[in-house]
């Protein structure tokens, strides 16, 4: 095994998706030295992935205060209430700064579109485009390498120990059986929830990233970070079941918001659309488990997503302008969303509990922070549409500079 020189830093953030990201570039601003690790690509991870949007108190009709009350009541009540009101406090300032490294959200007339997704009782979704996530991941990018922030691709956290008042981190780069130890004041762990490695062990499909595997958050559980609701997994309600080059591909929330509708094998619709995600699911299962559903070319069953009611909706033309990204997707696999239903079924998507944190983002293990899914109690038992993308951006900054104030 070979043996690199160490490094230092101030501030060392393990995860590069949108948590850690904005972790790195805040750290940063605050004057720390940030050294961000990551097991492949900056950027790469579930952040990217995320197609719908991002959620905050925008509307002229809503409030911070409403978000709060939908966020508290979609996780049923077992999120800690001082974290989701940091998160929905935190919205239209979240909103600003990404704007302000370079965030394009859509707008129509120039003022801001914004969708209601489900469990939401006023229209707070916004999206840059088709798929908000990739559109945050290129600025803060962007932001990172333009903070000063050094950064480590294709490297692997292995071992995590305390060094006096900081911490010593051992890492893995390049796969080649090197090793290289990190000394830092202060740790922030955003290398998110895990679910791809739990789904594959499980034999479940996922919609998750492959680097998204649970070694970190163990590796801190281990340490003796107080976790919370880690079992709590969330599936999205409509994984696609057919055509199989799609097989667990997640059509957007923003589908049923724009107007499609859901079906059993008989045609009638049997649940709320715009739900929360957790009662969608479980009344897709439900049908299933009951014979209700559709059986695709291979056997497998799920349910109806009626996409062309999209068009018939809102005009022909609405599918291929709004969710062409969707519609291209399909129509490369053989299917016309403006045409044919869609079979869907519910997918594993994301972990809702994590490592404990207070309002600063920091872990019960002191110097240690987390931020984005490896982190618990902001979501309780199940996660709206929207709020990751905003949990990353508001713990995420939050984290870098808890961190980088532990370090002075």
């Amino acid at each position: 095994m070979t043996s690199l020189s160490d490094a230092r830093a101030d501030v060392l953030v393990v995860g590069s998706g949108g948590a850690g990201m904005s972790a790195a570039v805040s750290a940063a601003g605050a004057g720390a030295s940030v050294l961000v690790t990551t097991k492949s690509a900056l950027g790469a991870g579930n952040t990217g992935k995320a197609q719908g949007g991002i959620q905050a108190a925008m509307g002229d009709d809503d409030s911070t205060e409403s978000h709060f009350e939908d966020t508290f009541a979609a996780g049923h009540h077992a999120a800690r209430p001082e974290l989701v009101r940091r998160l929905a406090d935190g919205g239209p300032e979240a909103i600003a700064w990404l704007e302000s490294i370079g965030v394009a959200f859509t707008r129509d007339e120039g003022r801001l579109r914004l969708l209601r997704c489900g469990g939401a009782t006023r229209k707070r979704l916004l999206q840059a485009g088709e798929r908000t996530g990739a559109e945050m991941v290129k600025a803060l990018r962007g932001a990172v390498r333009a903070s000063g922030a050094e950064v480590w691709e294709s490297t692997r956290l292995i071992d995590l120990a305390p060094d006096g008042d900081g911490w010593v981190a051992t890492v893995a780069p390049g796969g080649n059986g090197a090793r290289r130890t990190v000394r830092a004041g202060a740790v922030v762990l955003a290398a998110g929830g895990g679910l791809r490695g739990e789904a594959e062990a499980l034999g479940l499909g996922s919609t998750n990233h492959p680097d998204a595997t649970p070694e970190v958050l163990r590796l801190a559980l281990d340490l003796g970070a107080e976790g919370r609701e880690l079992d709590s997994w969330q599936q999205h309600p409509t994984g696609s079941v057919w055509p199989e080059a799609l097989s667990g591909y997640a059509l957007p929330e923003t589908t049923r918001a724009y107007g499609a509708t859901l079906h059993d094998a008989d045609g009638e619709r049997f649940v709320d659309e715009l739900a929360p995600r957790d009662v969608v699911a479980q009344a897709i299962i439900d049908a299933v488990e009951q014979g209700r559903g559709a059986l695709a070319p291979d056997g497998r069953a799920g349910v109806w997503l009626d996409t062309p009611a999209i068009d018939r909706e809102n005009g022909a033309g609405f599918t291929a302008d709004r969710l062409a990204y969707v519609h291209n997707r399909y129509r490369k696999a053989g299917i016309d969303i403006t045409r044919e239903r869609v079979l869907v079924y519910p997918v594993l998507h994301y972990r809702n509990g994590g490592l404990a944190i207070d309002e600063d983002a920091a872990t019960t293990v002191p110097g240690v922070f987390a931020a984005g899914e490896i982190a618990g109690g902001v979501h309780g038992s199940n996660r709206l549409m929207g709020n990751s993308l905003l949990d990353t951006v508001v713990y995420g900054r939050r984290a870098g500079a808890s961190a980088a104030r532990v370090t002075r």
